[in-house]
């Protein structure tokens, strides 16, 4: 009995003209977290709504290798967390994840991600969530996805805008001890049809589809 009998998730892969997106092997996971040592923004600004990076390198690495490890354990159908590795020509670039509450009902995902810091500013970004979008939408017939960025975090909000999210509202939030803005974006399954440019093909979808809720 292979591991694929007992979770079909290792065998999920997404493709796009320069990514592959798929659930880490140990060697993988090692190196996002080493990835995270090494700093995944500017210090001087948090852009996360976890301030999960505002500790020393050491400690972000072991925070990637628990919650990775801490949403396979807790995944149900009712309740999941795909947080997939993302590799450029075989290199660990960051990682993708998207998520669902109650999706068999609702509908509705929401993403989060994050590229090691020598990776920025190279479009991959967008390619990435264009890749779990497209699994979200063409493979799990979602009709929402849902994310969020601070106002300082230009960024993020580029890449929901190029991939024709529309605003949905604001958060006020507290990072650093100051105030700061949070800006939701919503996009329906007709706007993602609308923008959507980058080819992403799916592998081992149909063994997983139990595992994200009944039809």
């Amino acid at each position: 009995m292979s591991l694929l009998s007992h979770w079909p998730l290792a065998g999920l892969r997404l493709t796009t003209p320069r990514l592959e997106l798929r659930l880490p092997d140990p060697d993988e996971l090692a190196a996002l977290a080493s990835l995270a040592a090494d700093g995944v923004h500017d210090p001087a600004v948090q852009p996360f709504t976890v301030a999960w990076t505002d500790v020393a390198p050491e400690q972000r690495a072991r925070s990637v290798l628990q919650y990775h490890w801490r949403c396979w354990g807790a995944w149900r159908p009712e309740d999941w967390e795909l947080n997939l590795v993302v590799l450029r020509d075989g290199a660990v670039v960051g990682t993708q994840g998207i998520g669902a509450r109650d999706f068999a009902i609702r509908r509705e995902v929401h993403t989060g991600s994050w590229l090691g810091r020598e990776h920025h500013g190279r479009g991959l970004g967008t390619e990435m969530r264009a890749a779990v979008l497209h699994l979200a939408f063409a493979g799990l017939a979602a009709r929402h996805a849902v994310s969020g960025a601070y106002a300082d975090n230009p960024a993020s909000l580029g890449v929901s805008r190029k991939l024709g999210y529309r605003e949905d509202g604001i958060e006020h939030h507290v990072v650093r001890e100051r105030a700061v803005v949070l800006r939701r974006l919503r996009l329906t399954a007709g706007q993602w049809r609308e923008h959507r440019t980058v080819p992403v093909e799916v592998e081992g979808l149909r063994e997983c589809l139990p595992w994200f809720g009944p039809a």
